[in-house]
């Protein structure tokens, strides 16, 4: 069991990893190029799409990051299992106390401080996933 433990980690965190680099490289800069008329919009879509994708994996990741951190699989160190839940952590915090409040901002119209910390803060999530 704890095997396929660390096999389901994997499973929802290395799509993520793939996801969030996507975004960090790609999608979050091209938020800058969406026409003032829509970019409401679009962040309000993009929000709730984005949501439905990534809800689902980053909750199942937390709870298969806190199993091996307390479960500790025969050959995994406690310390990985553990730094693996600080980071996972990491990545939480940093969404809903950094991203999620600049998503907030640009819900109500392109803002480019707010863009420009969005894109800067998710080096956080970035490097956390990686």
């Amino acid at each position: 069991m704890l095997r396929a433990l660390l096999y389901l980690q994997l499973a929802t965190t290395l799509p993520l990893v793939g996801l969030i680099w996507f975004v960090q490289v790609v999608h979050y800069p091209l938020f800058r190029r969406v026409g003032a008329e829509v970019s409401a919009a679009y962040e309000q879509e993009h929000s709730r799409r984005t949501t439905r994708v990534v809800v689902a994996p980053m909750i199942a990741e937390l709870a298969c990051a806190a199993g091996l951190a307390f479960l500790r699989p025969p050959g995994l160190s406690g310390v990985l299992a553990v730094v693996g839940l600080a980071l996972v952590l990491v990545i939480w915090a940093s969404t809903f106390l950094l991203q999620v409040p600049q998503h907030g901002i640009l819900e109500g119209g392109f803002d480019g401080s707010a863009h420009g910390r969005l894109v800067a803060t998710n080096w956080i999530r970035t490097l956390a996933w990686t």
